[in-house]
């Protein structure tokens, strides 16, 4: 029996997550790395860890061409966002905004990230008219608690079950097709 295909509703405004979503910053993988990095007297540094996901730029620029609103809601708080981003100022420069944990009182799973992200945006549009991509558990119950959709791009070696309330679940960015959510298509 093939699974349910979910009902998609048309959205005006998006909200990525950062760690491991946008940038490949997943703390597990960095351990290891840093780790065998060490035996060979090497240092796995934020230029390494902080390389940009595949998709993200492509999806980014799709979005700012056809004038769709854009916006950052991470759990990183201003000294660490600083830090992942130093290499990538370009890129986080073309967002309209960017909430950080320490702009919350609540973090994740709770919806308040979110919320404030779409109000910020001028004119806030509703929640339901909003978007979220996300990489963790957290994130996904926190965007649905919020009112929004969200398609989750978890980490391959995340069980299954914890995938499951997600709107849409994908492998990667570059699996994106805009207009399943009533937003222009890839040309």
């Amino acid at each position: 029996m093939a699974a349910p295909v979910p009902v998609l509703r048309p959205v005006t405004h998006i909200i990525f997550d950062m760690d491991g979503l946008l940038l490949d910053t997943e703390r597990i993988r960095s351990g290891v790395l840093e780790e065998i990095c060490g035996r060979y007297e090497k240092k796995y540094t934020w230029d390494v860890k902080s390389l940009l996901m595949p998709g993200a730029e492509k999806l980014i620029h799709h979005l700012l061409q056809h004038n769709i609103p854009i916006a950052v809601g991470t759990s990183s708080e201003s000294a660490s966002f600083e830090m992942k981003t130093r290499r990538h100022k370009e890129f986080f420069s073309l967002f309209n905004h960017i909430v950080l944990g320490d702009d919350v009182k609540n973090g994740k799973p709770d919806p308040e990230i979110f919320l404030t992200c779409a109000r910020r945006f001028l004119p806030p549009p509703a929640p339901e008219k909003c978007l979220v991509f996300e990489d963790a558990p957290n994130g996904v119950e926190a965007a649905l608690a919020a009112g929004m959709q969200v398609v989750m791009v978890p980490d391959e070696n995340l069980s299954p079950d914890l995938t499951r309330k997600a709107t849409l679940v994908l492998r990667s960015l570059q699996d994106f097709q805009p207009q399943l959510f009533g937003l222009p298509a890839y040309e």
